[in-house]
């Protein structure tokens, strides 16, 4: 059953819904109707452009501002500090707005993923990834495919998180 969880002003919108694994899949509709599950090539790919504009430790700063609010529920208090962060941003608002809200919305999936040992760390490994290691976008978005979690929990250990 969808779950909407954020509208923006240009009528696209943001839900929960059954995917392959769970009921936690991230819906991206558009306001033709077009709905989609983002994928992390996808806002990663927006979000190297918006690093190269306005800085990667402005991004990654801003995002950990997300993660560190990020718990197993959408919570409306995060939901409208996503949209004044994006804000900042002044003619890219509204997109950074949808990317920054994908991200909190995929960190929720994996903090209820069942038996999950990583949770929104492994969001966070990847966009460390990208933005502070400046790796490319597809080495980012699936260099951690095929690893177990422990090899997972050692990388975001090593890094601090």
């Amino acid at each position: 059953m969808e779950r909407k969880i954020k509208e923006f002003s240009n009528g696209t919108y943001l839900s929960f819904d059954t995917g392959y694994f769970d009921d936690w899949c991230v819906y991206l509709t558009n306001r033709n109707g077009r709905r989609y599950s983002p994928k992390d090539s996808d806002y990663f790919t927006i979000l190297k452009e918006y690093a190269n504009k306005y800085g990667y430790k402005r991004i990654y700063g801003d995002f950990i501002q997300i993660y560190n609010l990020t718990g197993k529920v959408a919570e409306l208090s995060v939901l409208q500090k996503i949209s004044m962060i994006a804000y900042t941003y002044q003619e890219d608002s509204e997109l950074l707005d949808i990317i920054f809200s994908i991200l909190y919305m995929g960190m929720i999936a994996e903090e209820n993923k069942k038996g999950t040992h990583l949770g929104k760390r492994i969001k966070r490994l990847g966009i460390y990834t990208l933005l502070i290691e400046q790796k490319k976008v597809d080495y980012a978005a699936n260099f951690m495919r095929h690893m177990g979690w422990r090899e997972i929990d050692s990388l975001c250990r090593e890094r601090g998180f």
